[in-house]
């Protein structure tokens, strides 16, 4: 039986998501405080938290970041009632897994839920390899990218889509395909968490984000990362 940490501070919220997630067989912990859901996150044997990211005592973001900083690598989903990008990639970027902007639909948030700890339980072999394109080097097997040999700092779930990416290089991906196979996802979702990480690895990997030469935007249909070798 999986146990999700739900550190939430409106009580009503809090009764219904624990009483919801109970129902389809999860051991359930409860945190309404972000001090509190620290403590928890660091001390008990959960596979999941979800974390609000408004909370007394210390944000959902301090918390996240807390726990990546102390080493713990267990999938953090936020729930967040801001709809603004900015929030989104700043959860993602210190360490979150996903996230959900309130109000949700609740068979979302547990499909969201179940494909994380499935992809927490699959773990993957990564292929022994290293790939070079411009100024960055990524080294699959030991999970590090560098610039101009400058370690860039991206975070897990930036790297597998890296990888992905790179995998499949030249080919087409669509956003259901990229959440499907990086996330997890086995169904249909609308969340733009695909392209707010896109957003990011062209920050931290592009000379010019906003005009990529790698990771390139299909109109109408997803992304596609163009190395060196397929320049026209």
């Amino acid at each position: 039986m999986s146990s999700v940490l739900l550190v939430e501070d409106e009580e009503a919220l809090r009764v219904f998501l624990g009483d919801s997630l109970r129902t389809e067989g999860y051991a359930v912990e409860y945190a309404s405080d972000g001090p509190e859901g620290l403590e928890k996150a660091l001390r008990l044997p959960v596979d999941l938290v979800v974390l609000d990211v408004m909370l007394p005592g210390k944000s959902g973001f301090e918390v996240c970041q807390a726990i990546r900083r102390a080493g713990k690598s267990l999938p953090i989903l936020m729930l967040t009632a801001r709809n603004q990008i900015q929030d989104t990639v700043t959860g993602l970027k210190i360490g979150a897994d996903d996230y959900v902007t309130k109000p949700f639909d609740m068979a979302e948030l547990k499909a969201r839920i179940g494909a994380l700890l499935r992809r927490a339980l699959d773990g993957g072999a990564v292929p022994a390899a290293v790939y070079e394109f411009g100024s960055i080097r990524v080294n699959l097997r030991g999970t590090e990218v560098t610039r101009n040999g400058k370690v860039v700092d991206l975070s897990a779930r930036e790297f597998q889509l890296l990888q992905f990416l790179i995998e499949h290089r030249g080919e087409t991906l669509s956003r259901d395909t990229l959440l499907r196979e990086v996330w997890g996802y086995g169904a249909k979702i609308y969340t733009r968490t695909v392209d707010v990480r896109i957003a990011s690895l062209r920050q931290q990997l592009e000379d010019d984000p906003k005009d990529p030469r790698y990771i390139l935007t299909v109109q109408g249909f997803g992304y596609k990362f163009r190395p060196e070798d397929q320049r026209p």
